[in-house]
């Protein structure tokens, strides 16, 4: 668990990038690089609150942006929500495919929020096959891409959390992976503890693995509740994001099989405050445009949901701004 935070990434020198060029691709090669590269064990902080502390009932936001190829589209799409908290998955830092820009500032600035952001992956290329047609450069200025979380209140405390380490989109001995993504890096979540109206509360936003079976994806979601606990121990909690509930299980995709919802359920964990139906939808970049899954999951712990939604990627211009829809909640911490 990281607890670092700075203003500004510190960017890869070349020395790095010609040291992450050369590795093996190994595991250990891997977890030695990832524990050399600075930006990699650190949060970025930015953006302004505005508000001392959430209010008594308060609205969550998960949305996998895919990139977040529109960020004040994004932006303007969430605000008819009025979130609190925004947890978002896959936002750019300084990449090519959405012109360099850093995509979680730009939305968190357009929200009025603050926000923290941490590297998933460190991208060694350009993207996969449907994104490099929106590149304007042949070089990526930064090449950050990873998680967030937005609040409209000042971060109380604030942890990177790995959930893998041994690279893989990396080791060459990983299989079924995107050879066009060669990447540094892991899954991993930002847990954030906030000020609420009854005391602090945790929000989690975290981003499972595609590539694997629901046996890989228990095994990062017990990682990640341990560390939350220690992170927040006996607080209440709500966790979002991109789970990726049943990639991998042919031939249906049928998230049902996923165990890792059994785990949640029995460290106390409510998936209630996630509404029923799928989450995906074809987009301007999908690689799979035809699969229809439930992926985007929001669950709490010592919390009340009180309202839950699903809220469509599709712009009022009619633009898809992701393949996922917005999971929702409004919530309330739980009576004893």
């Amino acid at each position: 668990m990281i607890e670092s935070v700075v203003s500004t990434l510190p960017l890869v020198t070349a020395e790095e990038r010609a040291a992450i060029l050369s590795a093996p691709r190994t595991a250990q090669a891997h977890r030695d690089l990832l524990a050399s590269v600075p930006a990699m064990n650190t949060l970025q902080v930015g953006g302004t609150a505005r508000a001392a502390r959430l209010p008594e009932r308060f609205t969550v936001a998960a949305w996998n942006v895919e990139r977040c190829l529109f960020p004040e589209a994004t932006a303007a799409h969430l605000a008819p929500l009025k979130p609190d908290v925004v947890l978002l998955s896959e936002v750019d830092h300084g990449m090519a495919r959405t012109g360099q820009r850093h995509t979680t500032e730009e939305v968190a600035a357009a929200l009025g929020m603050g926000y923290a952001f941490g590297v998933e992956f460190h991208e060694l290329d350009l993207g996969g096959a449907t994104e490099r047609a929106f590149c304007k450069d042949d070089v990526n200025a930064r090449g950050w891409h990873g998680n967030a979380v937005l609040s409209s209140v000042p971060f109380e405390k604030l942890a990177l959390i790995r959930l893998d380490d041994h690279g893989h989109w990396f080791s060459a001995d990983e299989r079924d992976v995107d050879p066009g993504q060669p990447r540094l890096g892991g899954r991993m979540a930002i847990a954030a503890v906030l000020p609420g109206a009854e005391g602090p509360l945790c929000v989690v936003s975290t981003h499972l693995e595609s590539n694997a079976d629901a046996a890989h994806r228990e095994a990062q979601f017990l990682i990640l509740l341990e560390a939350v606990e220690a992170f927040a121990p006996g607080m209440p909690v709500l966790i979002g994001g991109d789970l990726n509930t049943g990639n991998h299980l042919p031939p249906d995709f049928d998230h049902r099989r996923e165990t890792l919802f059994g785990l949640g359920e029995a460290r106390g964990y409510d998936w209630g405050f996630t509404a029923d139906g799928p989450t995906t939808r074809p987009s301007l970049i999908t690689p799979h445009p035809d699969r229809v899954m439930t992926l985007d999951w929001l669950a709490g712990r010592d919390l009340d949901c009180l309202e839950k939604g699903v809220l469509p990627s599709i712009s009022q211009e009619g633009t898809p701004l992701s393949d996922h829809d917005c999971v929702w909640c409004r919530a309330e911490v739980g009576g004893d």
